[in-house]
């Protein structure tokens, strides 16, 4: 049986190539900003405003959206929408000057709960994304809005629907769904040819939150990481190999672990699994260490996600691959 290399660099601190960005219209609204598998940044602009989902890691990367935003408009960057907490996605904030930034309650109190131990958790593991990293303010990045199921922002005439559709990568996700245009802007609910993270999750909730994506109809989709999706087909492709991935990585860990086997044994048999099917999508050997541990957990003694430091981080990955 193929197993993981026990030499691999911890996370994605051997990860320095730099990547190309794509900045595409997908809609008469909405634009996608995408770098070959780094987390991605979707914008509306409206009649009067622009809105931004998901920041980037820092406000020194956050220039460059900015940049190609102003390329395109001038109206006013007046809100941020947070998909969900991970540092990754919101430290870049401050660099809109939103007006409002707009989250979940249960975004909201992840970033009370576990917010700091998330930033210095992942800094530690993405050095590439974080660079410029002072350049982040001092704390947290906080929601001025909060909101619990569905909120909706009219943008002029530009109807933008911020939903909960259920659990899947957090607790807190929330997607942006332009219903003229079928357009949505996903978070890290739905990947494409990038390897879902999953340290987070609700294992069991993830699919059913996916249909319950499939059922919008959405014919363009900003994925949390990957290319953009663009007609029913490859919107379609998305959801599928996803679902998939969430789905393939919980029977096998299920099944490990209702036998009795212990993680690190679960976490061998589960990647040899996978790794021919998923092996060569963007972080596959940065997400599976976690994904499987938080996979055991669920399947075990925690229902609800357990805080990741930058301790644990290293004590797990030492356990599993070293």
């Amino acid at each position: 049986m193929n197993s993981p290399a026990t030499s691999k660099t911890f996370a994605s601190q051997a990860d320095l190539e730099e990547k190309k960005v794509t900045f595409e219209q997908l809609s008469e609204h909405a634009w996608a900003y995408t770098a070959e598998g780094d987390p991605n940044t979707g914008i509306v602009i409206g009649d009067d405003a622009v809105l931004v989902a998901d920041t980037q890691a820092t406000p020194a990367m956050a220039a460059d959206v900015i940049r190609r935003i102003r390329e395109v408009t001038d109206k006013p960057i007046r809100y941020v929408v947070l998909t969900h907490y991970h540092a990754v996605r919101v430290l870049g904030a401050s660099a809109y000057r939103p007006q409002q930034i707009i989250a979940s309650n249960d975004t909201r109190d992840l970033i009370v709960e576990r917010g700091e131990a998330d930033k210095a958790s992942e800094i530690g593991r993405f050095p590439r994304l974080f660079r410029n990293v002072e350049s982040v303010p001092p704390g947290m990045t906080w929601p001025t809005i909060t909101f619990s199921g569905k909120m909706t922002l009219w943008l002029g005439k530009l109807e933008v629907q911020l939903l909960q559709l259920g659990r899947g990568h957090t607790k807190g996700d929330t997607v942006v769904w332009l219903p003229q245009e079928r357009t949505l802007l996903s978070g890290d609910l739905v990947e494409f040819d990038a390897t879902p993270y999953a340290g987070d999750a609700y294992f069991s909730d993830w699919p059913t939150t996916l249909d319950n994506i499939a059922a919008l109809n959405a014919k363009a989709l900003v994925p949390g990481r990957g290319p953009a999706l663009k007609g029913e087909a490859q919107v379609k492709a998305g959801l599928d190999s996803t679902r998939a991935f969430v789905s393939d990585l919980y029977a096998s860990v299920r099944a490990g672990a209702a036998a009795g086997k212990d993680l690190k044994t679960v976490y061998r048999e589960t990647h040899a699994a996978l790794q021919p099917k998923y092996g060569a999508w963007v972080i596959f050997d940065h997400c599976m260490p976690f994904d499987v541990t938080r996979a055991y957990d669920e399947a075990t003694a925690h229902p609800h996600p357990r805080i990741w430091t930058a301790e644990r981080d290293i004590d797990m990955w030492k356990s599993l691959e070293g």
